[in-house]
């Protein structure tokens, strides 16, 4: 799975600090804490039909991480949604659009880590670009990375950071075997995510996924799990290892930039008939339809 450039997107106008610019001229400061040691929390929305889907769960999860990082400022919500509403209509967007939308710690007087060198900020980049899901509808294939997430004590998921030097990690390791992405184990050796989505199986007709405790509360997947509850198909959380994956009668990963997306084979193993299965079509269509038809009116 590689993205392709999308020539709608050759003329962008980006927003950083509250300064509209060409994405050719936009220019985030040296001294910027995202450059320096990637202190900066992030989050990725969609806009569809004008609206984008669970903005305020979004905004609340940018404000924990900022919280647990002690920004000294985070902007409302409203001047956060007001500088999307902005950036959105600078390039005359309304459908087919992903939001990846980073708040940095903010400028530096000198390089260095000490949070107190910060004279400026925090620094808020929106970066809306036309790009539909980037992941083959038909299935996807992952392999395992070498490459763990961290155990809470080390840094824990709950901060939405922008250090995702393990994910690219991981990335490079599916890229060299040729599979779309790759699962990531904790620290136990229990499955927690791949390098981009949260992962669900479909076991005896229960939907199962794992915890949080070594991957981020993905609201993607806080919105499939309540599907599931509506549509009456038993839901767990839970530890889980490869060979369930493996043996899953279906499995799909979940994201704001790729929706639902079918896996069909975990390190050379096909999953069941190696086509998406009922039950992950099935979450896949309430899904399209709830995003499609609720959400804050943006554009």
């Amino acid at each position: 799975m590689l993205q392709k450039f999308d020539e709608r997107n050759r003329d962008l106008i980006v927003s950083v600090g509250g300064r509209l610019a060409h994405r050719d001229r936009a220019a985030v400061s040296p001294f910027d804490s995202a450059v320096q040691g990637g202190d900066a929390v992030w989050e990725g929305l969609r806009l569809t039909s004008g609206r984008i889907f669970a903005l305020g769960e979004h905004l609340a999860r940018l404000r924990r991480s900022a919280h647990a990082l002690a920004f000294d400022y985070v902007p409302p919500d409203a001047e956060i949604t007001e500088e999307i509403r902005r950036t959105l209509a600078a390039n005359g967007m309304r459908d087919g659009v992903h939001i990846r939308l980073t708040l940095t710690r903010g400028v530096k007087v000198t390089s260095g880590m000490d949070p107190r060198l910060n004279t400026a900020g925090p620094t808020l980049i929106v970066l809306a670009e036309f790009k539909d899901p980037v992941y083959d509808m038909s299935g996807i294939r992952l392999i395992t990375a070498s490459v763990r997430r961290p155990a809470p004590d080390c840094l824990d998921p709950k901060i939405h950071h922008s250090n995702l030097l393990p994910s690219i990690l991981a990335k490079i390791e599916a890229n060299v075997a040729g599979a779309d992405d790759a699962v990531m184990l904790d620290h136990r050796g229990f499955i927690a995510e791949t390098n981009a989505t949260h992962i669900f199986m479909v076991c005896a007709g229960a939907l199962l996924t794992p915890t949080t405790a070594a991957c981020p509360e993905g609201i993607t997947r806080a919105t499939v799990l309540a599907l599931a509850a509506g549509a009456g198909i038993p839901a767990e959380t839970g530890d889980y290892t490869l060979p369930q994956l493996y043996n899953a009668d279906e499995a799909f990963v979940t994201g704001t930039m790729g929706g639902l997306a079918p896996v069909i084979a975990v390190d050379g193993r096909t999953i069941a008939a190696g086509t998406p299965g009922p039950v992950t079509k099935q979450l896949t269509e309430l899904y399209a339809n709830l995003t499609a038809t609720t959400g804050t009116v943006v554009a």
